[in-house]
């Protein structure tokens, strides 16, 4: 009955807001569809000739040589860069890109991984009366629409819970994103919808219980972001752009006018970061689309000027899928602190974030255990009691810098530009900056306008509303059935192609290993628990993967869902990699090594081992001791004062389990934190000092912040049942860093 009233008065309070913006909804619904056929017609009007297959990175360096002048040189490729890069060359432009590390190596792939409109944006905007706010709000709606359409096999609609714990805040978070519906118009993804609470727990049964009134759905996107903006760089590559990563833009190049006598920038001298060459890359027109970055390629133009980028870190963390429903998200739109926080399903793991707090520019942002346990502890308030929330399910955690702008255009230069901003220097260095993710197309657009106008170049109107990106032309969602019934994929595997290369996962399929077994017939696994196959190595070096780090965190995403995973898979990747690209044995080392190095700085290893190697995290009593000696002495029968994987074998077939060696140096690894290949002595204990390692990861263990240590539960189990014939579970349970 009180759920009726409240739904009642819902309507009531929001019925006079909505009336008066029912003529611009009118309005904007028309133009929407009207759109939409305007859409169709500007991909079709595209006249440029597309590839059957991209070039390869030779052949594009080459080019980049021997071209005697582009038309447009972008600097970045990320998903801004790659936009632009796309935009020009479909309308007929000599195009170059240029990108010093990998395609989206920088915060395009380090995003919360939504297409979204922005709910919050849009609460600002009314509150505040702010019609730019509502724009950029209108803007990414519309490109929302688009990206889900040009690229359906990489994205999809995803239904964001709003859990409601007051009865006033049911018909004003309602009305809100009622409003949100509403400006989407007839590109709404999908009506919103107020839950009871009954049915709130039935679609989202984690969710905290107590004071629960209600909850409200409504739809934004989701994507895999790499994978996009690797998509459009490999659409702008077919079409006939010089595209390259690992090309370092050293300097701008500047000639002068011969008509004003003033400098122009007219390219860059850059060098192939692979092999160490330098070369001129010549263009009429310079394109800055570095992101963060933004200011130190606008200083290469002019030292003096000033800084416009106020660059904001975001942490997300990752954490195993059975903290969220396969398909529902959820947004807690004002935490302790004033932030929004999203914890939503991603590529059956759950992704919680963000933060958002100043900091340096650099390439290589690295997650803090502060923003890890501000989001660990905003889940808390949300998830039910029964679900314990621990800082050992944190599979992986990164950081991404959003490059925040100032209007260099603008009177009050000190103001944040809540939207992109597009700059031309007296030069006429072209400068991107600022935005989102969702309206990289808008923003490319308004960059290249700029260019032609500045530059005076021979182009028309942009072409890629409605052009399809790499993989979508011949997708459906039944595409990995016959992946399945052709090649004998298993089903896991052949979704996860389909979802990942759209109609080029034939193209991976037939170059699968065959596995030697009944089934699956071909597709071996990198690690037993994702589905990420070898010969997707081998395409990843066609797609222009040049360092193992490219393979396990942007071709596939690895790196993003599972650290452990990941490390546990680089090896075999080198050695793929290796192969393709003739490495020496130093260079796989040094492979191998740099990938490490990137997850335990950049993908959340290194905060964790500061976890256990800190004092502070000791809380074991004595008789948590006495049983962990007992338990370690069991395993050490020699009393050689460490444990071997040897050890661990005579242990395991005295209670008649097998475990293949490779499995088990993978479980002793997990807590021989000096890498020596034995657990020694002197990590359980340090004489007469403070308890051992062993002592703090047990208790790490007790605490949550270490989950499903597979030796640790080998020699619980083993002490359990010695004597009795069990099998002992040793898969990974979703232990975390």
């Amino acid at each position: 009955m009180a759920f009726q009233k409240a739904v009642k008065g819902t309507v009531l309070i929001g019925g006079g807001a909505i009336a008066t913006v029912f003529g611009l909804s009118q309005f904007s619904q028309y133009r929407n569809k009207h759109g939409t056929f305007v859409n169709v017609q500007a991909a079709e009007a595209v006249t440029v000739p597309i590839k059957n297959h991209f070039p390869t990175r030779e052949e594009q360096i080459l080019a980049l040589q021997t071209t005697c002048e582009f038309d447009v040189l972008v600097i970045g490729g990320g998903a801004t860069g790659c936009g632009c890069a796309l935009d020009a060359v479909t309308r007929g432009l000599k195009t170059a890109l240029l990108e010093r590390d990998d395609f989206s190596s920088g915060t395009s792939s380090r995003s919360t991984k939504l297409i979204h409109g922005g709910v919050r944006y849009l609460q600002k905007a009314i509150m505040k009366l702010d019609f730019e706010q509502y724009r950029m709000v209108k803007e990414a709606l519309q490109e929302r629409a688009n990206l889900l359409e040009i690229a359906p096999h990489l994205s999809a609609p995803l239904p964001i819970m709003l859990p409601v714990y007051k009865w006033w805040q049911l018909p004003y978070y309602w009305f809100g994103i009622k409003l949100y519906d509403l400006v989407a118009g007839s590109q709404c993804l999908k009506s919103s919808y107020v839950l009871s609470k009954s049915r709130a727990l039935e679609l989202f049964p984690m969710l905290r219980k107590d004071k629960l009134v209600g909850a409200i759905v409504y739809y934004d996107g989701q994507h895999n972001d790499a994978r996009m903006n690797l998509a459009i760089a490999l659409t702008a590559a077919r079409y006939g752009a010089a595209t390259a990563n690992y090309a370092e833009v050293l300097r701008l190049l500047k000639t002068t006018d011969p008509g004003s006598g003033k400098e122009r920038v007219c390219g860059a001298r850059c060098r192939d970061v692979l092999t160490g060459q330098e070369f001129d890359v010549k263009a009429k027109c310079v394109i800055n689309a570095t992101g963060p970055f933004t200011d130190s390629v606008r200083k290469m133009d002019d030292q003096e000027v000033p800084n416009i980028c106020q660059p904001s870190a975001g942490v997300h963390i990752v954490m195993p899928g059975y903290y969220s429903p396969d398909n529902m998200g959820l947004l807690d739109p004002a935490t302790s602190d004033g932030r929004v926080i999203f914890f939503l399903p991603w590529e059956k793991m759950t992704i919680a974030g963000t933060t958002d707090s100043p900091t340096d520019v650099t390439s290589h942002p690295i997650p803090t255990e502060e923003d890890i346990n501000f989001i660990l502890n905003e889940v808390r308030n949300y998830l039910s009691v029964d679900v314990e929330v621990r800082r050992g399910d944190v599979l992986a955690a990164w950081s991404g810098i959003r490059p925040l702008v100032t209007d260099p255009n603008s009177k009050d230069t000190q103001s944040i530009s809540r939207n992109h901003v597009v700059a031309v220097s007296d030069s006429g260095l072209v400068t991107i900056a600022g935005g989102k993710w969702t309206t990289y197309r808008a923003m490319a657009q308004d960059t290249i306008d700029a260019a032609i106008q500045a530059h005076n170049l021979n182009a028309g109107s942009s072409k890629t509303i409605g052009l399809q990106l790499q993989g979508a032309e011949d997708w459906s969602p039944t595409l990995y059935i016959r992946l399945v019934q052709d090649y004998g994929l298993e089903s896991e595997v052949a979704q996860h192609l389909a979802s990942t290369y759209g109609d080029k996962a034939y193209e991976v399929a037939k170059i699968a290993q065959v596995t030697g077994k009944r089934w699956p017939i071909v597709g071996k696994r990198l690690v037993s628990e994702f589905p990420y196959i070898e010969a997707e190595v081998i395409y990843g070096v066609k797609e222009y993967a040049r360092t193992a780090v490219d393979m396990i965190s942007r071709r596939t995403r690895l790196a993003f869902l599972n650290v452990q995973a990941a490390e546990e898979a680089l090896p075999r990747i080198v050695d793929i990699m290796g192969k393709e690209l003739n490495w020496s044995e130093q260079k796989k080392k040094e492979e191998l090594e740099a990938a490490k190095k990137f997850l335990y700085y950049e993908m959340g290893y290194k905060v964790k081992s500061d976890q256990l190697t800190d004092s502070s995290e000791i809380s074991l009593v004595p008789s948590d001791i006495e049983r962990y000696k007992k338990r370690f002495h069991m395993f050490d029968k020699d009393k050689k004062g460490f444990i071997t994987i040897l050890d661990v074998q005579r242990v395991l077939e005295s209670i008649s389990v097998q475990i293949d060696e490779k499995t088990l140096h993978d479980i002793l690894n997990e807590v021989d934190l000096n890498k020596n290949g034995q657990v020694e002595l002197i990590e359980f204990l340090q004489v007469g000092c403070s308890p051992c390692c062993f002592f703090k990861l047990m208790s790490a263990i007790q605490k949550g912040h270490v989950s499903g240590s597979r030796l640790a539960v080998l020699m619980k189990t083993a002490e359990e049942n010695l004597g009795q014939r069990v099998v002992i579970p040793v898969d990974r349970s979703g232990g975390g860093l």
